[in-house]
């Protein structure tokens, strides 16, 4: 507090001893900023006239001032031409409205950036002069001169108070200030509760937000460079705990901290199961040390947010982002995400083009319709709603071509062709518009509700205001989404509620995560609303039943279990289409071939992370997936009839004992494979018609699971496993309770069903 006393007392000797002039000596005002707090005792009824005294010139300010407020301006000391007479002092001093005068053309050194920033300033006339007078030895202020005609409009009550003039902050408010900022308090946390305390409106206070952050800023000098030394020695110490953590730091020649970053080491593994889709945000700010605080996020198989990396950066420009960038892929191996998302933040967008030139990048959406109100509610007025609903459905469509000719019909509809966020938006379009996009996997993070949960995550690291505690803040965060053993075991017995009936669903069910099934189970029941034509023996069009003519083009090769459609949910989200499922069911395809249930979205990835680490070759982790995919195909054919049953438990007992006569490897055997033996033949949950989840494994036990202890317990428990898991072998029916032998369309000797039945 003594360094703001004792630049308060610097700028109060600055104004008083400039120079006088008058009010139309223009192009000489020099705006002084003002730390006098107004007196609540000056009568504002008063209006200033000639004669009117005063015993200082803070006397006579705080007047005016107050008469200015109360009629919706504000003032400013002036300086006048010289000082009358030789060692008297100031004995004149004019004060001005403040947009009086013009702004003074300042020459601009060459190759230097100068701001684009229009002043206030308009000629306004207004003013009041006084002048020293010293009657029977008493020295005194008068008013000489005063006008109070304006040539621009007065400010209200509830805007006269954003003014600079008026913006004070007493130091017991500051006091409280830096108080809060030291509890982890946001700013606008910090306004709110001030206008509770003082019980004022919203917006009230004679501070605003920008006041409050640049008090901020002036303690962010106190204590940096120890700071910094801190956060060095804290990620030290976490390296020497944890060799698996991964930092990087660059120092300036002022031996002040540019940028750190750091990776620990659950960040590493997730990543290498879950990085093909991140996210960049770096739209927070560490408001104590004005710091750009930079987070990865992506997006597990339970649909949650996984934290990747952070990384702190004292400059915005494209050198310190490609810092990051670098840094960055050093902690992942060199491996770079298929696609990021990012803030429109140019500067990233070249960083980004230069160190991930592999990677597609793309703005998230939800930043860019939030600056929607600011960019055009003024300019459309009543239409912005109307404008704000099309633009929703421009940016929702399929086809490039429908996109760019909507959008030319919309701006010819809105009269938007000189708009400068209009023709900016259409050159960047390719980074944000879904039609562009959807070919380019972002595992569902495009949508408002993952930019909810991706905010409510951020908003967690953002409450440390040292940085030596911030590395534990963003640690306390990340063990804070990890699931527990409690989440995991959740997770594990999730009743899944399948709606349909059908054997793609039961599949589904037994393969993917509860996140992901659901996301399926959507397009599932929304599948039958639509008709499938077939044009040849691989090409279908699909569309919703009530249409006469558009739709999706399905291609599908059954001998090459290939299927794609044109509207690339597949490609975007990892999740078939209801335009695909269609086609598959009007077709007898029973089931999804595994490489349409990516290992990204199934339930033993996390599971799989670990060992695909210590694997010497790319080769042997694509071995080990496609192993799983035949194990989850291998339950999901075993489970339908006794005999199918029996005799892949046969088998897979046979196969277990031939691999144990193998040698194991001679170290970290243990880091290669599951928690357990008897892990890689749990069966996943079943659930049959009548709502019963049935588990095939017992976890206690570590012996090979054969027919026998499966009809053991399935006595002890009293639960008949096989009840309703009949499958029909004949083809075009795939029905469950019965078989061949009682088939009804074997009675019937109809073979040419639809094979709808079950839809």
């Amino acid at each position: 507090m003594e360094i703001m006393s004792r630049l308060t007392d610097v700028v109060k000797e600055t104004s008083e001893s400039g120079m006088d002039s008058c009010p139309d000596d223009i192009g000489t005002v020099e705006e002084v900023p003002e730390d006098t707090i107004l007196s609540r005792q000056t009568s504002v009824n008063l209006v200033p006239f000639i004669g009117q005294r005063f015993v200082s010139q803070d006397a006579a300010y705080e007047f005016y001032c107050s008469f200015a407020k109360q009629c919706g301006f504000s003032i400013r000391r002036h300086r006048t031409r010289g000082k009358d007479g030789v060692g008297r002092g100031i004995t004149r001093r004019d004060f001005t409205c403040h947009r009086g005068g013009y702004p003074q053309i300042k020459a601009s050194d060459d190759g230097k950036l100068q701001r684009n920033r229009k002043s206030s300033r308009c000629g306004c006339q207004a003013y009041m002069r006084i002048v020293k007078r010293a009657d029977f030895d008493v020295p005194e202020w008068r008013i000489t001169g005063f006008s109070n005609i304006h040539n621009h409009e007065l400010l209200k009550s509830n805007e006269v108070q954003l003014l600079p003039a008026y913006c004070t902050m007493s130091a017991d408010e500051k006091s409280r200030i830096c108080m809060y900022a030291k509890a982890g308090m946001s700013v606008r946390q910090m306004l709110r509760l001030m206008e509770l305390e003082k019980g004022v409106k919203l917006g009230c206070l004679p501070f605003t937000e920008i006041d409050v952050r640049n008090l901020l800023q002036s303690f962010r000098n106190v204590n940096r460079d120890n700071d910094a030394i801190d956060l060095l020695e804290m990620c030290k110490y976490k390296k020497d705990n944890d060799p698996n953590f991964k930092y990087n730091f660059h120092i300036d020649a002022n031996k002040r901290l540019e940028q750190i970053a750091w990776s620990y080491a659950s960040s590493i593994q997730s990543y290498e199961a879950f990085g093909d889709s991140i996210i960049f945000d770096t739209t927070h700010r560490l408001d104590t040390y004005d710091m750009i605080l930079g987070i990865w996020i992506g997006v597990d198989n339970h649909g949650t947010n996984c934290f990747f990396g952070c990384v702190l950066l004292r400059d915005e420009n494209t050198e310190s982002f490609s810092w990051a960038l670098k840094t960055f892929l050093e902690f992942m191996d060199g491996k770079a995400p298929e696609t990021i998302l990012t803030d429109q933040n140019m500067w990233l967008k070249e960083a980004i083009s230069v160190e991930m030139p592999g990677t597609k990048h793309a703005f998230c959406i939800w930043h860019i319709i939030a600056k929607f109100s600011d960019w055009f509610s003024a300019p459309l007025g009543s239409q912005y709603d109307k404008w704000k609903a099309e633009f929703h459905r421009l940016y929702g469509l399929q086809l490039v071509e429908d996109f760019e000719l909507g959008w030319r019909n919309m701006v010819d509809a809105y009269g938007m062709h000189g708009n400068k966020h209009i023709i900016s938006l259409f050159a960047l379009r390719t980074f944000w518009a879904l039609p562009y996009l959807r070919c380019y996997f972002f595992a569902g993070m495009t949508s408002t509700f993952q930019s909810e949960c991706i905010n409510a995550y951020i908003q967690r690291v953002l409450n440390a205001q040292s940085l030596d505690n911030f590395v534990e803040q963003v640690a306390a965060a990340v063990e804070f989404k990890e699931p527990g053993p409690r989440q995991k075991t959740q997770r594990k017995v999730h009743k899944i509620s399948l709606k349909m009936g059908s054997p793609i669903e039961s599949h589904a069910a037994t393969v993917l995560t509860p996140y992901a099934f659901n996301k399926l189970q959507e397009e599932l029941v929304l599948a039958p609303q639509y008709a499938s034509l077939m044009v040849d023996e691989s090409y279908f069009i699909v569309r919703i039943h009530t249409d006469m003519d558009g739709g999706c083009k399905v291609i599908w090769i059954p001998h090459d279990e290939f299927i794609s459609c044109s509207c690339h949910l597949f490609e975007f989200s990892g999740i078939l289409c209801r335009h695909v499922l269609r086609v598959l069911s009007t077709n007898n395809c029973f089931h999804i071939p595994d490489r349409y249930l990516p290992v990204r979205w199934r339930d033993v990835s996390a599971s799989l992370t670990k060992p695909f680490q210590t694997f010497t070759s790319e080769e042997h982790a694509e071995k080990a997936q496609l192993l799983q995919s035949m194990v989850s195909t291998l339950l999901t054919e075993s489970i339908e009839t006794e005999e199918r049953l029996d005799v892949a438990c046969d088998q897979v007992a046979e196969v277990l004992s031939r691999i144990k006569e193998f040698p194991r490897p001679g170290h970290g055997c243990n880091d290669i494979g599951y928690n357990s033996p008897s892990d890689s033949l749990i069966l996943p949950e079943v659930e049959d018609s009548d709502g019963f989840v049935h588990g095939f494994a017992d976890g206690n036990s570590h012996e090979p699971l054969t027919l026998g202890k499966m009809k053991e317990r399935r006595l002890r428990d009293g639960i008949n496993i096989f009840r309703k898991r009949r499958r029909c072998s004949v083809p075009c029916c795939g029905q469950y309770g019965h078989d061949a032998t009682d088939c009804p369309m074997m009675e019937g000797g109809d073979l040419n069903g639809d094979g709808l039945g079950f839809l």
